[in-house]
């Protein structure tokens, strides 16, 4: 497998408080990886930094060894859902049509063909039936199935996906696995910020666990180890007790 993402010695900080410091790690090609940790251990600032959209300290980043200006259209990003304003007056359909707008020259409009696209995402996520709603009026499940459809649509390598399954549906949580799986398994690299240590050695082949500074990255067989985890979460017994369960 060829590398996907680079990240070398990446330090961010907002207001001259550090976010992350000295992040370094490679990911292959066709993995899910989750970015674990505790609240304010950084996981949204890594997502967003290694897309551009907020700035770094230090560091180098390359995605499918190229800079993330290069690249970007070979990138789907679906943020939080409380990054969105859901009052936006836009059909469920043209949000996902969103999604071709990197494909399309400068002040084209989309096409036959991109519509059909946007069309078949959207039956992938199981909402093809409701494209002519509002978006304001989907659950939360619906509205992250249609971000996803969107990024879908987009035909990228790489996703980025922080915190997905915050607030939705179990049905709309197992579609949008299903469908990270089956793109990883078609060779795609998809980041997921996720805060389920539960969940976590069923759903990535590889995590990020993160606390400011990387506390470790590897398989998620082995990084998932209580005494690792504990490091990281500074004995929150909460958590302990979670990934217990889990065990």
């Amino acid at each position: 497998m060829s590398e996907s993402i680079v990240v070398d010695q990446l330090s961010v900080s907002y207001h001259g408080e550090t976010a992350i410091r000295d992040i370094s790690f490679s990911i292959e090609s066709g993995n899910i990886v989750g970015v674990i940790g505790p609240n304010g251990a950084g996981k949204s600032t890594l997502l967003k930094s290694i897309l551009g959209l907020i700035p770094k300290d230090k560091g180098h980043i390359r995605v499918m060894g190229k800079s993330i200006h290069e690249i970007r259209k070979k990138i789907a990003y679906v943020p939080q859902r409380s990054d969105i304003d859901w009052d936006f007056p836009i059909s469920v359909l043209d949000a996902v049509l969103i999604g071709r707008y990197p494909a399309l020259k400068i002040a084209r409009k989309p096409k036959k063909a991109d519509k059909e696209i946007a069309v078949h995402a959207l039956g992938k996520v199981g909402m093809a039936d409701l494209k002519n709603r509002q978006i304001g009026e989907l659950s939360g499940g619906q509205q992250q199935r249609v971000f996803l459809a969107r990024a879908l649509a987009q035909q990228a390598e790489v996703f980025f996906l922080d915190e997905p399954f915050v607030g939705i549906d179990i049905g709309s949580e197992e579609t949008i696995m299903a469908i990270l799986k089956e793109l990883s398994a078609n060779g795609k690299t998809i980041l997921v910020v996720h805060h389920d240590l539960s969940k976590a050695k069923e759903y990535f082949q590889k995590v990020i666990l993160l606390n400011q500074a990387l506390m470790d990255f590897g398989e998620a067989e082995d990084v998932m180890q209580p005494e690792t985890i504990a490091k990281a979460y500074e004995g929150q017994l909460s958590f302990l007790k979670e990934l217990a369960v889990e065990s």
